[in-house]
């Protein structure tokens, strides 16, 4: 979509392949924010203290895969409040092969050291050896990383492949992004 012109949109709803190195902040630290990856009318767009779209939530700067963005308020706490439950799906690389018990532990809830409230995965399962597509509905800092670590486990690498009904298109490349059509917004929003 870089260098295309598009139809006015009311509001902003967009998918972006983030690519490994890119921070989810409008001030990064050590890395790029990808909000550099986005033409400059949706950065500034609105005015004001929250000018631009903001990230649906957050992946680390070494995960990459799909990150929603829009500049609706509404929909950015629907997609990330944990009371409604939207699943997004990780792929992890993992260090180590994994086994039956190391999902069914994933299954039945871990704790993380900052909450004594165990998180559970959705759903899990193991693709490969040490390929594990990871379910969960809430997200915590490094969540998926922490909850493998506590199974015994190392994350090698991370990508987010899926939010809601919503697939990273094989199409869409690493720093590119799209306009969501009024049928995926629909999609996610029935769901959330």
């Amino acid at each position: 979509m870089q260098g295309q012109a598009w139809a006015f949109h009311d509001r902003a709803y967009l998918m972006l392949h983030k690519p490994a190195g890119y921070e989810c902040s409008h001030k990064p630290g050590a890395h790029p924010g990808v909000y550099t990856l986005l033409p400059g009318p949706l950065r500034e767009r609105g005015g004001g203290a929250s000018a631009g779209v903001q990230a649906v939530g957050r992946l680390d700067h070494d995960t990459t895969g799909l990150l929603l963005l829009s500049d609706d308020g509404k929909f950015i706490h629907r997609m990330t409040s944990p009371r409604h439950h939207v699943p997004k799906v990780y792929e992890v690389t993992l260090k180590h092969a994994g086994d039956k018990a190391m999902v069914d532990r994933l299954l039945a809830g871990v704790v993380l050291d900052d909450d004594p409230k165990p998180v559970k995965a959705a759903d899990c399962e193991l693709a490969t050896p040490t390929h594990l597509r990871l379910t969960l509905t809430e997200g915590k800092y490094h969540q998926v990383k922490r909850m493998v670590a506590d199974v015994g486990n190392r994350v090698e690498g991370l990508h987010r492949s899926r939010i809601g009904r919503i697939d990273l298109p094989a199409e869409l490349p690493p720093g590119q992004w799209r306009w969501l059509p009024a049928d995926e917004v629909a999609s996610l929003i029935a769901k959330a």
